[in-house]
């Protein structure tokens, strides 16, 4: 379970209001890191995700110290991190809030196992949202029984390409 997570932002005030609006939740600052917001679903799991300036970064600490934040203005707008997130939007309630900010949206298919909404926050950091039917459909094929009868489909798969 993923309780929470963090990306980095132009603008992280704005991203993280309408994050919540997404989630129907609430967006507070984040105390640890100024010029930083916390969106929080107020779900049963806790979901939350915090939003950074962009440039920011987080390093280990010495010794017994936490992680220390730091800022790197060089730092590229792209990213490989990402999250599958189910939210309680349906895809045109998705798909008017991303044409409100200009940021990209999409329907896709993932390999036609289950659906997501690509939704790129200010077109460079991806949320694939998973509205519920699209959040059904994502558990059922994550499902450990179902995910074990996949994983020996790709072997074979995989086994006859070589």
């Amino acid at each position: 379970m993923i309780f929470h997570l963090s990306i980095a932002a132009d603008n992280p005030y704005h991203v993280g209001k309408v994050l919540a609006e997404i989630f129907k939740g609430d967006c507070i600052e984040f105390a640890p890191h100024p010029g930083s917001y916390m969106t929080l679903a107020f779900d049963q799991y806790g979901t939350a995700i915090e939003v950074y300036p962009r440039g920011t970064e987080l390093k280990p600490g010495t010794h017994k110290q936490e992680l220390q934040f730091f800022n790197n203005d060089a730092s590229s707008k792209f990213t490989a991190t990402h999250a599958a997130i189910a939210v309680p939007l349906n895809q045109q309630e998705i798909e008017k809030i991303g044409e409100r900010e200009q940021w990209r949206v999409v329907r896709c298919s993932r390999r036609g196992f289950f659906d997501v909404m690509e939704f790129w926050i200010e077109n460079t950091v991806l949320l694939e949202l998973l509205t519920p039917e699209m959040a059904h459909q994502y558990t059922q094929v994550m499902e450990p029984k179902n995910l074990t009868q996949l994983i020996e489909q790709f072997k074979r798969e995989k086994a006859i390409k070589n």
